[in-house]
């Protein structure tokens, strides 16, 4: 009798430990401060290819998290945007930044869905069971902007978020949702051309968000005015926010009455 009940005990004790993390459960509310850090510790791991920005107890989660890969611009490394990349991490989100300064192809981007997807099979592994591999977005700045827009056309991505993307991408390809971010003050990335991405993307869900007094380097170091908008969108798109939906849907959004922040808003007739 009472070696069955031990045996059972020890069964019931492994199926709990080894219990798949839930896609679906709900990540904690930071009750629309998205500008604020998230409710998660971070780590950092600086690997050949990439570098992850976590949550430093994602081993421990219920949930599995969704995933970011990140494009840096000409010349830089994910150290230049540490901060908005911690942030994101901070939110909950797992980001894959492609280490390479030369991002345009978005090869390094797409090794880190592949090296995402391996250690999330991987029982020695602390992202084991952890990886929402069904809640993909991508993001970059711009070389890397453009980079995202090239990820895009991935079946594996869900969303981009290009910000002050570079011309060398073809948006015709993406498709998922699209948030375009551009700099009022960008001389080396007019937001001209941002706008010219934003018009070709009458096929899926489009928005346009211009920052009010941004230059080209503004998201670089300390993110600013762009890590608001971009937590809120990626938390919505990819964790099913509710409290991000109004920041950009609906006949009176967020984004489109804020004038302090933005100086120019679009949405295309796809945005709900």
């Amino acid at each position: 009798m009472f070696r069955r009940l031990f045996v059972a005990l020890l069964a019931l004790t492994a199926a709990i430990t080894t219990a798949p993390a839930h896609a679906d459960a709900a990540f904690p509310s930071v009750g629309g401060n998205w500008g604020a850090p998230g409710p998660y510790a971070t780590a950092v791991e600086i690997g050949a290819v990439n570098t992850l920005y976590y949550p430093r107890d994602i081993a421990r989660s219920p949930l599995r998290h969704p995933v970011i890969v990140w494009g840096n611009g000409t010349g830089a490394v994910p150290l230049v945007y540490r901060e908005l990349l911690l942030h994101w991490a901070s939110h909950g989100f797992i980001v894959s930044a492609a280490n390479t300064p030369m991002s345009n192809l978005g090869i390094s981007m797409r090794a880190g869905i592949d090296s995402l997807t391996a250690r999330d099979a991987d029982p020695s592994s602390v992202f084991h069971g952890r990886v929402a591999l069904d809640r993909i977005g991508a993001s970059g700045h711009s070389q890397g902007g453009a980079a995202a827009i090239v990820v895009g056309a991935d079946p594996r991505v869900d969303t981009i978020l290009p910000i002050q993307p570079g011309p060398l991408a073809d948006i015709d390809a993406v498709r998922g949702p699209a948030f375009l971010m551009a700099g009022q003050y960008d001389s080396i990335v007019w937001p001209a051309l941002v706008k010219a991405f934003y018009n070709d993307a009458d096929h899926i869900p489009a928005l346009y968000g211009e920052v009010r007094g941004a230059d080209h380097i503004t998201v670089a170091g300390d993110p600013g005015p762009f890590a608001a908008p971009t937590t809120a969108w990626f938390r919505l798109q990819l964790m099913d926010d509710p409290e991000a939906r109004p920041v950009f849907y609906g006949p009176d959004c967020g984004i489109c009455t804020d004038r302090r922040t933005w100086s120019d808003v679009r949405r295309n007739t796809r945005v709900p």
